[in-house]
């Protein structure tokens, strides 16, 4: 396949980890307030966005990216499609004891050879759970929130191309704005059969951070994971960007380099650049 990489690409290959850099610069560097405007939500207000919200949303980023390897010449064969989509379902409508809210969450994510003779889908990840959510509060603020919950992930085939694993993860989310928020998340597997050696790629943990550049308009998307080794583990980073105001969609840029960006290939360290459409959760909603 001759011009599967166009010029568009060559250039965000080129630049696009000196724009992440750059981007991650700046964060530091900007001022204080300009970061780090209060979030003034009591308890009532949270309350009332959580139960007046419809039960059914959206989880994780939903979106649908095209794109090329930055560490090898692309071609049918390394070139792809992938697309996710994640939802979440409020289980109570009223806050369980302890000030918990309950959810059901699922997350797909496929790879589509979309290049390659009858386009075959490469892989397919399956992600439901269980999660509880507690809202904090420091004097009277909402300020961050602490999340648990039950997963199991696998790809759906069996023989020798099986890959599951179960695990269980807490997760600690602090709002340092209404434009800024981070988290970390620490998992622990509970059942691992065909891929007993999965953690050692994928890590025991991820911290990730979102920051709305441009109130509904612009953001950036950041995450890390470490395994075993320092060769292990991956770095996540997206560009989202919306034209226009009267639509959902956002076009985004993402970057994946690492191990285990699918359960199949879960050892495979690859560098990845795509380009496409995503629909993002409200971002106040990060959970």
């Amino acid at each position: 396949m001759k011009n599967i990489q166009p010029n568009c690409f060559k250039v965000i290959k080129k630049y696009f980890p000196i724009f992440t850099a750059s981007l991650l610069t700046l964060l530091l560097v900007l001022p204080y307030n300009l970061l780090f405007s209060q979030v003034h939500m009591n308890k009532d207000s949270v309350d009332n966005i959580i139960e007046s919200s419809p039960a059914f949303t959206i989880f994780k980023d939903n979106y649908f990216i095209v794109g090329v390897p930055m560490n090898q010449k692309p071609d049918a064969y390394n070139s792809d499609a992938k697309f996710q989509f994640s939802f979440k379902y409020r289980i109570n409508n009223e806050a369980l004891p302890g000030e918990i809210y309950s959810y059901f969450t699922y997350t797909q994510k496929s790879f589509w050879d979309i290049f390659r003779n009858s386009s075959p889908f490469a892989e397919t990840n399956y992600n439901p759970g269980l999660l509880l959510i507690k809202p904090i509060y420091s004097k009277g603020e909402f300020s961050k929130l602490l999340m648990f919950s039950i997963e199991h992930e696998s790809n759906g085939r069996d023989s020798t191309f099986s890959r599951s694993w179960n695990f269980v993860s807490i997760r600690y989310a602090q709002i340092f704005s209404k434009n800024i928020h981070a988290s970390l998340k620490l998992w622990a597997p509970i059942g691992i059969s065909d891929n007993p050696d999965i953690t050692k790629y994928i890590g025991y943990g991820e911290i990730q951070m979102s920051w709305m550049i441009i109130k509904n308009k612009l953001f950036a998307d950041a995450s890390a994971r470490m395994g075993k080794n320092f060769d292990r583990g991956s770095f996540l980073t997206e560009i989202s960007w919306k034209p226009f105001a009267k639509t959902n969609q956002y076009f985004t840029l993402q970057w994946w380099q690492g191990t285990a960006e699918n359960l199949l290939d879960y050892k495979k360290n690859t560098s990845m650049i795509r380009l496409g459409v995503i629909l993002k959760p409200n971002f106040m909603r990060f959970y």
